[in-house]
């Protein structure tokens, strides 16, 4: 496995587009295959603000996890659906504010564990875990989660653009129930996901991405399906609006052309 269409990891399904993998085409990297680059060409069709969406996603992240560290002494997260390593990365941000930050990357694609662990084998404050993020007590018992992440301190829970990928069959909001169970009070979840108000876009678009990614998806959801995670948790400011807008260092970030579907969310204290 490398970049483009190199060397192949024998876990890898280089023929079935990858929503990781697809969203590191977005952001310009090389860590994708020819199927996921024309999957996501066609999705720009059908959804031509698919790349400043994906680039403001992306800054949201990194603004988030700064102004925890910075603001609100957050010195340890667990990123649920991490996605490919790309620049400034989680535990990056976190460990120019303070060394001693520890992060856990959580996802179940195999080239992330072979990306991440190689870029992270020297860093004995972060670790990346092969797991499904909806097993809650797997994570939550790994050596490695035992190890870096304290239950007696706040913890940032980061579900940033992938609540999306779990079908409500597989009941999202219950397992955001679950994580903010095992955090202990003062902790952080930071939650956004895709959504529409426009049941036609809805449709088509979830259509679209459950068939590229052979059932790899969940859907497009409602602003208030979205709102249902944050309920028994303390809102910050400026609330749950359209993620661009949340706590802004400027207004030069990418436009989207279009706006038939958006991230949605914000962040929130379990008190």
């Amino acid at each position: 496995m490398t970049d483009g269409d190199g060397g192949r990891h024998p876990d890898i399904d280089v023929n079935t587009p990858s929503v990781a993998r697809m969203y590191d085409y977005a952001l310009g990297g090389k860590d994708n295959y020819a199927s996921d680059r024309a999957a996501y060409e066609e999705l720009e069709k059908a959804a031509p603000s698919t790349r400043p969406l994906a680039i403001n996603n992306r800054r949201f992240l990194q603004r988030v996890v700064r102004i925890l560290a910075e603001d609100y002494g957050v010195r340890q997260f667990l990123d649920h659906g991490s996605g490919l390593p790309t620049q400034d990365n989680v535990h990056q941000i976190t460990q120019r504010i303070d060394p001693s930050c520890r992060v856990v990357y959580i996802d179940n694609d195999p080239i992330v564990l072979a990306h991440g662990r190689a870029l992270l084998q020297e860093n004995e404050n972060t670790a990346v875990l092969q797991a499904d993020f909806r097993d809650t007590d797997a994570i939550f018992d790994h050596p490695d989660v035992q190890r870096l992440i304290d239950l007696d301190e706040p913890v940032g829970a980061l579900f940033v653009s992938v609540l999306h990928c779990i079908p409500d069959d597989s009941d999202p909001w219950g397992l955001v129930r679950r994580v903010t169970d095992r955090l202990p009070s003062g902790s952080f979840l930071v939650i956004n996901q895709l959504v529409s108000e426009d049941a036609e876009v809805r449709r088509r678009i979830t259509d679209f991405l459950v068939e590229g990614t052979g059932g790899r998806w969940g859907r497009l959801r409602q602003r208030h399906e979205v709102e249902r995670y944050f309920e028994g948790l303390e809102i910050l400011e400026p609330g749950l609006i359209e993620i661009s807008d949340w706590r802004p260092d400027s207004d030069l970030g990418p436009k989207q052309k279009t706006d038939e579907w958006i991230e949605f969310g914000g962040v929130a204290r379990k008190r």
